[in-house]
């Protein structure tokens, strides 16, 4: 008759071979090389320092002309495409696991001055089943690298998330391309020029089967506190006092959804020229007497506080029928007190947050 014990006919699990392995531990500790080489060399290697008395004599040279064929690749480990049971802590569908700045160099289209090629850097993710281990990442690479000869549009990203949802088996997807870009701006009064860069970021999201474009950037100007400015003058008029009125770099940072239904393109250009249309106290270039002159007469026609400088940009962004939803963040880095002054604005449901990343308003600072 058979007897069969039903602890061995449950299937094992990890608690299992944890019990198994420190009851291997200690019987190796006790046992003599001879006993751990006859029943299993690779045992010794459980004991602290533990060698095997037979391990072969490895090579420390690097070998150059190895290259590895199918066969040979086919045996090689891959623990990102393990199974589910090697999943560390709870199993639940992650919404982003890819690459943040892999660099190269991207063309863009412009819309005055042709093509142009700027050092890019890209972040690629897509979303993780709770089931599966984990991904390959450099298949997010190899999908870039497939479409990084063309010049970049929209259309190109496009191409480049398919590939990667395709290569990953996945649902969602993203991809951020971040850049600075160059502009020539006039100074206001001499005739000199100078480049301005901006910084641009290029965003293409696919949730649920449903593509959305962004755009953001960050336009960089002065503000002077219009209560200053009033003070100012009242000692001037009152009691013959100069006076000068506070001012600060200010960052505004401006991201918008691009309408795919519009009929016309939404340039870089086209986006930095609504917020110079709305501030037109942008941070200088190129600069004279006379151009410096001319920046202190701009400043004192435009004072505006940070609220002002919300809705001013907003008030630009909602003539443009190529926007959708879109949010203004703006930080007045104070000259006067030792904190700034922030305001967020949004317009439709893609931007609003219940909770801001407590470092947001840390990451407004113009660098140079």
């Amino acid at each position: 008759m058979n007897i069969h014990h039903p602890d061995l006919e449950k299937a094992l699990d990890r608690d299992d071979a944890e019990a198994a392995l420190n009851v291997l531990r200690s019987w190796a500790e006790q046992a003599t090389a001879e006993e751990i080489a006859d029943l299993d060399p690779s045992v010794a290697r459980l004991l602290p320092q533990g060698q095997v008395s037979n391990y072969p004599d490895l090579s420390r040279v690097y070998p150059e002309d190895f290259v590895p064929d199918a066969t040979y690749k086919d045996t090689m480990p891959d623990l990102q495409n393990g199974p589910s049971s090697l999943i560390k802590g709870a199993k639940k569908q992650l919404q982003h696991v890819g690459i943040s700045n892999f660099r190269l160099p991207i063309r863009f289209h412009t819309r005055d001055n042709g093509d142009l090629t700027l050092e890019t850097s890209v972040t690629g993710s897509v979303s993780l089943e709770a089931e599966k281990k984990g991904i390959n990442r450099s298949r997010i690479m190899r999908s870039f690298y497939k479409q990084a000869e063309k010049v970049f549009s929209f259309r190109v990203i496009d191409a480049a998330l398919r590939d990667y949802i395709s290569d990953l088996e996945s649902v969602d997807a993203r991809i951020q391309m971040s850049f600075s870009y160059p502009m020539k701006i006039k100074s206001l009064r001499s005739a000199l020029e100078g480049f301005q860069y901006y910084d641009i970021a290029l965003e293409l999201v696919e949730t649920e089967g449903v593509r959305k474009k962004f755009m953001h950037f960050d336009y960089v100007y002065s503000s002077t506190c219009p209560c200053s400015l009033e003070l100012s003058e009242h000692a001037r008029q009152t009691r013959g006092q100069l006076a000068t009125p506070h001012s600060q770099r200010s960052v505004a940072r401006i991201s918008v959804e691009i309408d795919e239904t519009a009929p016309d393109t939404l340039w870089f250009e086209d986006l930095i020229e609504m917020a110079r249309a709305a501030v037109p106290t942008e941070t200088q270039v190129m600069v004279k007497r006379e151009d410096e002159q001319a920046f202190a007469e701009l400043n004192a026609a435009n004072p505006i506080f940070v609220e002002d400088a919300a809705r001013l940009f907003c008030e630009q962004l909602q003539k443009d029928p190529r926007i959708g939803d879109y949010r203004v963040i703006a930080s007045h880095q104070e000259s006067l007190h030792s904190h700034d002054a922030i305001s967020v604005v949004t317009e439709g449901d893609t931007f609003k947050a219940g909770s801001l990343d407590p470092k947001l308003f840390k990451t407004l600072f113009h660098v140079g």
